[in-house]
């Protein structure tokens, strides 16, 4: 990312004058109103002149807001649903019913954890067969249940180790794919963080794909494309800005439908206010495709993913 020496500077200058205002009676709110208003001066410069590669770095970002946190802090209501029923439970995919303002949804969303030993058992988001069956089974309950389902994607792909190649991963990835886009309820796909492969794809086959601000969305990892293509690992901003990853290069070629803004410097600056956002968001989006009769939305959705990756893709009719 661009050179933030200089924030780094304000922001310290800033967290020791609020200091010194708590320690003693001295009134430096003048002061301190020059600093802020300068910090968001450059943080705006910063923001704007972000490459591919620093869009990347803050998709990944630690603390940015994601899986069970950001979806307590979102939902009225959640009650989660585990287990594949067929001897499984996957922690880096999870869902259950919930209640998003005025509507009963069923969520799906990716978990890579919070510490060290949450993150290494969910894999950091990466879904094993189990995952997915689980995530079929919770389509399932909301097809009958007449539930829209909201999948909020955060993975680098689906896990690729052995056991997950011996249960048939790819299998498994292609009947929620399936299942999803033959679904009888409106469906709404959000990036939050990664969007990598089968792995995101597997869940974000919707009537509505969202990214946040900072997302990124591709069939692979600018790591994994400078290996393949380049074969120097160098050449991995390189390889971002080539496979077009960010959320309004994707916006341009109609292959998602809208962009949730995020607080300057990223989601993770302000968490409250990015669960407050994405709820608006998909309130306002499930109140529009609730209104539309389901044939319409079939139809659509039919359209959309026949004619993806076209020079236009049909999601609405006007």
């Amino acid at each position: 990312m661009v050179d933030d020496s200089a924030i780094r500077a304000l922001e310290a200058k800033l967290v020791e004058l609020r200091q010194m205002m708590e320690a003693g009676n001295v009134d430096l709110t003048e002061e301190l109103a020059m600093l802020e208003s300068k910090l968001l001066k450059l943080r705006r410069e910063q923001y704007a002149r972000m490459s591919e590669w620093d869009r990347v770095k803050l998709a990944r970002h630690p603390e940015r807001p994601r899986g069970l946190p950001l979806v307590e802090a979102m939902a009225h209501a959640f009650y989660e649903l585990r287990g594949d029923r067929m001897g499984g439970d996957d922690p880096a995919l999870r869902g259950g019913p919930a209640i998003l303002g005025d509507h009963r949804v069923m969520l799906l969303f990716h978990h890579r954890g919070s510490t060290p030993e949450e993150q290494r058992a969910c894999r950091h988001g990466m879904a094993t067969p189990e995952g997915y069956r689980k995530s079929l089974r919770l389509m399932e309950i909301a097809d009958r249940l007449k539930l829209p389902v909201i999948s909020l994607v955060d993975t680098p792909g689906a896990y690729p180790g052995v056991q997950s190649e011996e249960q048939n991963i790819a299998g498994a990835i292609a009947q929620s794919i399936s299942r999803m886009l033959s679904l009888n309820v409106p469906t709404i796909a959000v990036i939050l963080g990664e969007g990598g492969s089968g792995g995101a794809i597997a869940v974000a086959a919707a009537d509505r794909v969202l990214m946040m601000e900072n997302a990124t969305y591709s069939v692979i990892s600018p790591e994994g494309a400078a290996a393949i293509l380049w074969k120097d690992p160098s050449a991995t901003p390189q390889a971002a800005q080539a496979l077009r990853l960010t959320a309004p290069q994707l916006l341009e070629l109609e292959l998602i439908d809208a962009i949730v803004p995020e607080a300057i410097g990223g989601a993770h600056t302000d968490p409250k206010r990015t669960a407050e956002d994405l709820r608006a968001t998909l309130c306002q989006q499930l109140t529009t495709l609730c209104e539309r009769p389901l044939d319409e939305l079939r139809h659509l959705r039919y359209k959309r993913y026949r004619n993806a990756g076209s020079a236009r893709t049909p999601t609405d009719p006007s």
